[in-house]
């Protein structure tokens, strides 16, 4: 399994790069999907991942479409993970909310964010057939979270109020 790359890896302020068309269904392209699951798989507390935090460079990256479920009661789509593969965000509403962030690649780092209500999405699924997808509230914030990291941005950058939790903290909250 590939690690998840922490913010002071280079590859996380670089710009990724497209996935050409015709390689979206390689083996290549496969296993870096495979191997961004694994790597989510490992974290309790973790709901979507970009190819960047695993050290690969490519516009991709996946939510988790059953802690997505478990996290959002409003949420009615699959339980399959969503797959974006060179996402573009071509619309965001001005309503903006403070939101609680952290990130698997700034580890134990949690802040308040300004992000969009609501966003659309235009990308390419697993297979290479073009999405559009409207997202509001928590798949809005994790839309523009990711996208972020593929253009070398960490939630870091724009938080304010930035405090660090220990592992521990973490785990009694997922209790209640």
């Amino acid at each position: 399994m590939k690690p998840i790359v922490q913010k002071n890896d280079p590859v996380l302020r670089a710009l990724a790069t497209e996935v050409p068309l015709a390689d979206i269904g390689s083996l290549r392209v496969k296993m870096v999907i495979q191997d961004m699951k694994e790597a989510l798989a490992e974290q309790a507390d973790g709901i979507a991942i970009a190819a960047p935090q695993i050290g690969v460079s490519l516009q991709i990256f996946l939510v988790s479409g059953t802690l997505l479920k478990e996290v959002d009661p409003t949420y009615m789509g699959p339980a399959e993970d969503l797959i974006f593969i060179n996402p573009v965000i071509t619309k965001r509403s001005r309503i903006k909310h403070k939101v609680e962030e952290g990130c698997l690649s700034v580890r134990w780092l949690y802040g308040q964010i300004k992000r969009s209500d609501k966003v659309s999405l235009t990308a390419y699924d697993h297979q290479g057939q073009p999405i559009t997808r409207g997202a509001s509230g928590l798949l809005a914030q994790i839309f523009q979270h990711e996208t972020d990291h593929l253009n070398g941005i960490l939630f870091t950058d724009e938080a304010e109020e930035i405090w660090e939790m220990t592992e521990e903290e973490i785990r009694d909250l997922q209790k209640r």
